[in-house]
């Protein structure tokens, strides 16, 4: 059974993708890094944190005098919620409507979709 990933609003993606890069952090080394990348002010990346704790999608390391954040999901497995919740919401669910749409409007090399049939056959021999 796989747990349940809390979902995880656009900014806090931005926090997250902080600590997939490199974990645990303190506070001021992940303001450091989205200041880098955004405007925000450090309270408001610490804002994002306590609601990542919050969430559950991040923990915190207390036995140290400052404390540390780390992820308590992968990458994959965010990503994998988010591409499921957006399959619900947009496609009622099913990837093929979502994948038979992509194929029609993008153009595929002769390569992609040659990488499309070797993935698909796999998938059928498993």
């Amino acid at each position: 059974m796989s747990r349940k990933i809390p979902q995880i609003s656009e900014a806090e993606w931005e926090v997250m993708n902080a600590l997939w890069e490199r974990a645990p952090q303190t506070a001021t080394e992940v303001i450091g890094r989205l200041q880098e990348r955004t405007d925000w002010k450090p309270k408001t990346v610490r804002t994002l944190l306590d609601r990542l704790v919050q969430k559950e999608a991040v923990g915190v390391n207390q036995n140290q005098r400052v404390y540390t954040f780390f992820p308590l999901y992968t990458q994959d497995e965010c990503q994998l919620a988010e591409a499921q919740t957006f399959l619900k919401r947009i496609y009622g669910g099913t990837f093929k409507s979502m994948l038979v749409q992509f194929i029609q409007e993008e153009s595929l090399s002769d390569g992609d979709i040659k990488e499309l049939r070797s993935i698909l056959n796999k998938k059928s021999d498993s």
